[in-house]
């Protein structure tokens, strides 16, 4: 009786042994797991940014069809919801941006939402917008979050325009999107050629230290507009090459213009 009950206490004590054993050797594998599995509240250049976005909302662009319009026509300023929020159009092919899709309230607008198409451009292109009364600061934690969509080679890159007229354009793109996806990235990190605003190609630095043509950190802390750029033309009205954009929105802090000019004389 006694040696049934010694072997029954052995095997529970080899039991204990065995589960204290596996604790040791998993915890810190489990907390590893979780330290790898934590990310940072700001996330990278470039990327999405999870959990909810820090910077306040600055603009947003949602596009309509006015009254005026009844089929695929050049998108203008009445295509915008919100009145303060300025479209500016830029490079040759600027004029046969085309509106796109069903508008808002209609049947099958959620498969096909209203926006802009660049397929009839027969150049270069950039579009950008901006608030009436206000710069927007685009540094820390301020990002966009824009519903693009893509064909071909074509490729949307961010585009900024500074108060002194430099146009930037970044070194990301979105690309090969078959369907509009969101995207929601930094502008942090990234970084930037100069773009002729007229012909909407990119430019080398002058002097170029050994034939640099990156510029260096520029200040993305006051911006007047912000947008996108399609460096190739379109192939005209099919599924060959064009970008299209949907619903944009821009994350970063209000500078009121009156309050920079005063504070750039100073």
């Amino acid at each position: 009786m006694s040696r049934c009950v010694s072997v029954k206490s052995g095997v529970g004590f080899l039991a204990a042994m065995a589960m204290v054993c596996c604790a040791l050797v998993f915890a810190p594998q489990s907390a590893k797991a979780q330290e790898k599995g934590a990310r940072p509240a700001g996330g990278g250049a470039g990327q999405a940014r999870p959990g909810a976005t820090v910077a306040p909302l600055f603009l947003k662009v949602e596009w309509v069809r006015p009254a005026s319009q009844t089929a695929q026509v050049p998108v203008v300023q009445e295509n915008i919801v919100d009145p303060n929020v300025q479209m500016k159009l830029y490079g040759p092919g600027a004029k046969q941006l085309l509106t796109t899709g069903t508008p808002p309230g209609m049947p099958g607008a959620d498969v096909a939402p209203f926006g802009v198409w660049s397929g009839a451009c027969e150049a270069p292109f950039a579009i950008t917008f901006k608030m009436k009364n206000s710069y927007v600061d685009l540094t820390g934690l301020a990002n966009v979050r824009s519903f693009v969509k893509t064909s071909g080679f074509h490729e949307v890159r961010p585009v900024v325009k500074l108060p002194d007229g430099t146009m930037l354009v970044a070194d990301l793109a979105f690309t090969a999107v078959p369907m509009l996806v969101e995207n929601e990235f930094s502008l942090q990190g990234l970084r930037w050629l100069k773009l002729d605003p007229d012909r909407i190609v990119t430019m080398g630095r002058n002097p170029a230290p050994n034939n640099e043509i990156w510029v260096p950190e520029p200040d993305l802390s006051k911006v007047d507009e912000v947008g996108f750029v399609d460096l190739m033309p379109g192939s005209g009205h099919g599924t060959g090459g064009y970008i299209q954009l949907g619903q944009i929105e821009v994350f970063g802090k209000a500078i009121p213009r009156d309050a920079a000019s005063i504070s750039s004389k100073n």
